[in-house]
């Protein structure tokens, strides 16, 4: 009964801190607009898609960084470090690093870089939601 508690919990603070933040909003806001544009049927981002998203093992990219977790770790509330480089990344969750996702060019920046090199593509605004 716990697990399942703390799984919940898990899932929601990331989301519930996230919420609020106006520069954080607007970057959601507009990838939201760029899926409905790709997708008239898009209604809603959903945090279990961006969890298989992070944990998938793709093979289309860098063997190096076949899925997020290879730089971020499995737990994204943990630093973590660059696969290629050997550079510490800060923690890519909300509920520790309230900055990340905040700037519009650098999130920008880091998918077009990142989604290369994990997925072998570009990432859609769907995956980026």
């Amino acid at each position: 009964m716990i697990r399942p508690i703390l799984l919940a919990a898990a899932i929601i603070a990331p989301t519930l801190a996230m919420a609020g933040d106006p520069d954080r909003d607007a970057i959601t806001a507009g990838y939201a607009r760029q899926a409905r544009d790709a997708d008239p049927a898009f209604s809603v981002f959903s945090a279990k898609r961006g969890e298989d998203l992070f944990r998938t093992r793709w093979s289309g990219g860098d063997p190096r960084t076949p899925s997020c977790t290879a730089c971020h770790t499995d737990n994204p509330r943990a630093p973590g470090r660059n696969a290629r480089t050997g550079r510490p990344i800060d923690p890519v969750a909300v509920s520790v690093n309230p900055s990340r996702f905040t700037d519009a060019g650098d999130v920008e920046k880091q998918f077009t870089r990142d989604c290369k090199s994990v997925l072998g593509r570009p990432c859609t605004p769907l995956e980026k939601g």
